[in-house]
This record gives structure tokens, sequence and C-alpha cells, in this order.
């Protein structure tokens, strides 16, 4: 592509213009936008007559869009041209869902590789609370071991402790010891939950560098990227290109006291590490750094099947800070496809056969002050009392009980609720009680479950579209981690009371908005097809077992497998 197509180039290149030869390379590669036309995406198609694959793929190519709804895929297929074009010539499921209530990054992450439902893999939310836990912070984070005194739900010594299955990393490595496994994300969690329990390379985003877990020594390719990174960060960037396409998406919207979104580029101040990821520029820096360690490790090309695992954080990030709805999601999709072109080419310069699936962690919500211009006036910020501090509050008031700490914990205004320990058996059943009949008539609930009654019920089967609320709950439930209350939320009321820089719109509903997300398989000579009937993201993990012939244990997924070729075979076969 000619670089007078980019007109912030020049910018680019002049605030790059001291820095030496390789590093000015991979700064002006993270610079996402820097040389891409307004209105093109960078695009990495597929030879056009490939011949049918012979035998398993060399490398499994996973990745996840971090806040990638199935409604932002219909919504933006249209304009694909790079790597998201590219899976649309595979398989694809617009309709895939993370059938859980629990909607959240840590949830979702741990379904794709395990094909294991929240309630069997442990990982039940993004943190979730053990009011009997040793330490002051009574929060335990999803991907720490807090058995370790050195770790905190905040600053955590980051594990896969909490993962209670195998990922397929784990599967593959325990039938080929040589196989490599490899995840990559901008979060800390992603990588872990995909990765699992014997990731060779494992790499995600701290303050301005990728870092791994505790003891790892970076290779080459890693320091490479943070050279880069470095460089990225030291110089800043201009204001990305708007595609024509975005051109509607571009209006303001006040989203809270001083928060005003939806018409922002993402130009980047030199030395902004945050604002560097909540931008597109953190997957295109997550991108490369896959590509160096496939290219360096040489993966798929080694005596066994590869996996590695991508997770592109910055559509949830862009999600969280500015919505799903204006110039901010228009300019990340673009960039997303870009970006996915990228990796794509640079996977096919290698020649090996590899196999390529995405899917979403979960879905997510536009903020309510948009959506309220936008055909849905019911969407509402959560009433500030039905936070667990305001509910614990009223509860005591009400049950006459003096405690020291929180009666209630709970890390929001919706999902599992906990009654401290503090407080004998009797008075703590008391207080659930209590909690379920306060909330249980209120406006903007639409259900409330006790712990007890979430453990009577069987694992839901069948279509997880028509799931039941109930049954949506129970397959994020786990008996030793689950609160003493769950708290489901109405439609379209976002659980955030007020909104603040960074933070206006958010996801972890029950509801098919934050459920919904695709599902898209590419193999180069494999018939491409559409599959509209819903299916589950525990399904992929036995579909990829499949097209393997790697053999596990019956009853070791709660998924089942699909046929990933729209050809005349059948790879679960």
């Amino acid at each position: 592509m000619p670089l007078r197509a980019c007109r912030p180039f020049r910018a680019c290149r002049r605030s790059a213009r001291l820095l030496p030869g390789p590093a000015l390379a991979a700064a002006l590669t993270l610079l996402a936008g820097c040389t891409a036309a307004p209105d093109r995406v960078a695009s990495a198609p597929p030879p056009v007559a490939a011949p049918a694959p012979v035998g398993p793929p060399r490398l499994i190519v996973a990745i996840s869009v971090d806040q990638f709804s199935a409604d932002l895929f219909a919504q933006y297929r249209q304009h694909y041209t790079g790597g998201l074009a590219r899976l649309l010539q595979g398989g694809v499921f617009p309709s895939a869902f993370q059938s859980h209530a629990a909607t959240e990054t840590c949830p979702g992450h741990s379904t794709i590789l395990t094909g294991a439902h929240p309630a069997r893999t442990g990982i039940i939310a993004n943190t979730w609370f053990d009011p009997g836990l040793a330490r002051a912070d009574k929060a335990v984070y999803c991907a720490e071991d807090e058995t370790d005194p050195a770790s905190s739900s905040r600053n955590p010594v980051v594990s896969a402790v909490h993962l209670r299955v195998p990922t397929l990393g784990d599967w593959l490595k325990q039938a080929y010891p040589a196989s490599r496994n490899v995840a990559v994300s901008a979060k800390d969690r992603a990588v872990v939950m995909m990765g699992g329990h014997r990731i060779d390379e494992g790499w995600w985003y701290l303050k301005g560098q990728f870092v791994s877990l505790r003891g790892r020594t970076a290779p080459p390719a890693v320091t490479a990227a943070n050279v880069a990174l470095t460089a990225a960060l030291k110089s800043g960037a201009p204001a990305l290109p708007v595609p024509a396409w975005c051109a509607p998406r571009d209006a303001a919207v006040i989203a809270g006291k001083d928060v005003t979104v939806g018409q922002g580029r993402f130009a980047l101040a030199p030395n902004q590490p945050d604002a560097f990821r909540v931008s597109p520029r953190m997957d295109a820096a997550t991108g490369d750094l896959a590509a160096r360690l496939a290219e360096d490790l040489r993966l798929g090309r080694g005596p066994a099947p590869d996996v590695l695992s991508v997770s592109f954080s910055a559509t949830d990030y862009v999600g969280h800070a500015y919505g799903t709805e204006g110039l901010e999601m228009c300019i990340q999709m673009a960039e997303l496809d870009r970006t996915i072109g990228a990796l794509f080419a640079r996977l096919d310069a290698s020649g090996v056969d590899y196999l390529a699936v995405l899917t979403a962690d979960h879905g997510g919500l536009d903020l309510p002050e948009r959506l309220a211009q936008q055909g849905l006036p019911g969407a509402v910020r959560v009433d500030p009392a039905l936070s667990p501090a305001a509910l614990g509050k009223a509860l005591a008031a009400e049950l006459g009980l003096t405690v020291e700490g929180p009666l209630l914990y709970g890390d929001g205004a919706f999902g599992d609720f906990w009654v401290t320990k503090a407080l004998p058996e009797t008075q703590r059943a008391r207080v659930a009680a209590a909690l379920v009949a306060r909330v249980r008539n209120h406006p903007q609930v639409a259900a409330v479950y006790t712990h007890d009654e979430l453990a009577r019920l069987t694992t839901p089967a069948g279509n997880p579209q028509d799931w039941t609320l109930r049954e949506r709950a129970r397959a994020s439930f786990d008996a030793q981690r689950s609160g003493d209350v769950v708290i489901l939320l109405n439609r379209a009321i976002v659980p955030i009371p007020a909104a603040g820089p960074g933070y206006v719109a958010t996801h972890g509903s029950p509801w098919d908005y934050d459920r919904r997300v695709p599902l898209l398989v590419w193999r180069k000579g494999w018939a491409g097809f559409e599959q509209p009937a819903p299916v589950e993201t525990v399904d992929i993990a036995p579909s990829l077992t499949a097209v393997l012939g790697l053999k596990v244990p019956e009853g070791s997924f709660d998924g089942r497998c699909l046929d990933l070729d729209g050809g005349p075979g059948n790879s679960c076969n």
C-alpha cells in the first residue's frame, strides 16, 4: 500500500526519525494506523484454490477477541477486508454462546480451550470472595495463587491454580511432550485461562512491557517486542485514521460528569502506557509479539502440533472506556481486522499448515446514555442501593446486627454476594434470607437465587439459547466458590452506578447481548460455510481435539464436536 495513502504517516515518521533501524521498524509496526489508508484495511487473503489439507494441522491458532459480541460482528462484518475477512471465508457460526450467566473475562476465557463451563472449570468470575480467607483482602483474583504471601487480588502472583480442568495445550503436552503451548494477551487472566497449567511461553502487558509468570526469562522475541514497545511509547503517535464508513458514528455523548465519549481517535501522547493499552495499538502489539514468538520458536514446524493462543483485549478496553456504538469502537473494528490480517500474513509466510479459530470471552452493551437515544429508553444505570455496601448497611439495621467489617461481600451490584463469616451460621442464613426478600421485588432485579437452590440443580443441557435464567446461573455456579446469594439484573440495566473516565459501559449479565459471540474457523483448503444454528464456546475444544486426532478421556468436555470443514468430509471423524 503506498505510504502517501495515509495522511498521518509523516507525523509518525518525524516522531520516530531518531530511532535506530530495528527499533524504528518495530515502532512503526506498533503504531497501528500509520501506514493504512483511512478507508481501507490491510488484507491477508488466502490462496484462491488451495489444495485440501492432509492430516492434522501442525499449529492451532486460537484467537479470543475480548468483548467481541455477535452484535458487533454482525454490525461490522460487511466492512472487513483483512484477517476477519479471511475467517469469513471459512466456517462461520454467528451464534455461539458463552452459555453461563457470569459473562466476564476470566470465566469466558476458561471455556474456550477447556470445553467446560465455569461450573466445571471453577472460574466463576474475575474475582470472587472468601470471607474466611486469613488475609485482610478477602477478594480472590481468578488467576492468582492467594496462598502466596506476596499475592493480593490487585497485585496477584499469577497462577493457573484455580483452573480445575486441562486446556487443549495441556492435553497436547500430555500426549506429545514436544508440543509447544504459547499464549499472549494484554491480560494475565486471558493467558492463564487459554494456556492452562503447562505453558511454555505466556506473556501479557503490564505498565508498558510484556511480562510473564514469576521466574521466567524473556526469550529474544519478547525482548525485541519490548524494545519496540518502549520506542512506541516514548514517541507517542497521531490520531488513527477514520474509515469513511465510521463517519456516522462520530457524535459526542455525555456519559457522566466530565465524561464525554463518541469522538475519540486514539492520539497517543508520549509515555502513556495506560492510554496505549486502551487503544487498537494494544492489539497490534499483542499480534506482533504472537508473530515474533511463532517465528522464533518455529511453531508448527516441530515433531508435534503446537498451540498459539492470542487474546486481543483492546475491544474490551475500548468498550468499557467509550461504549460499543461510537466512533472509537468503529475505528477499533477496522484496526482489529488489520491486526489479525497482519498476524495471518506472517504465519502464511512460514508455510505452516495452521488452523485458526476465533471467538470471544463475552459480549457487551453500550452505555445507557447513548442507548436511550437509539431506541432503548429503558437502558439505565443500576440503583446504588443494590451495591453490597448499601445492602449490607440496610440489612444490618433491619436485623439489628453489628459486625466488624462488611456484612456482605461482592464485586458489584449484581452477581455473587457472600455473607461475612464473622457471624454464626444461623445468623448468616438469616442475612441471606433477608437479602433475597429485600431485592426480589426490586424493579431492576430479574432473578435472585440462593446457594442451596443452585446447588440442587443439575448441569443444564440442550440449546443454550433456550436456557432459563436459573440454568444460566447454574452454569456459573461452583459449590465451594460461589456466593450465598446470586442476583441477576434486568435487561439493559448497566451495573455501573455512575460513569467515570475509562469506565462508562460494561458486561457481565445473563442476557444474550453478553452471552452470544461469533465463532469463526479457517484452514487453508477447507470449504467455507455459514451455520446459524446456536453452538457453544465449549464446543471448540472437542472440535479441535478431533481435528488433531487427540484422544482424551470420555466425559472430559461439556461441549460437542462440530464439523468444521464445509466439504464432504467430517472433521469430527
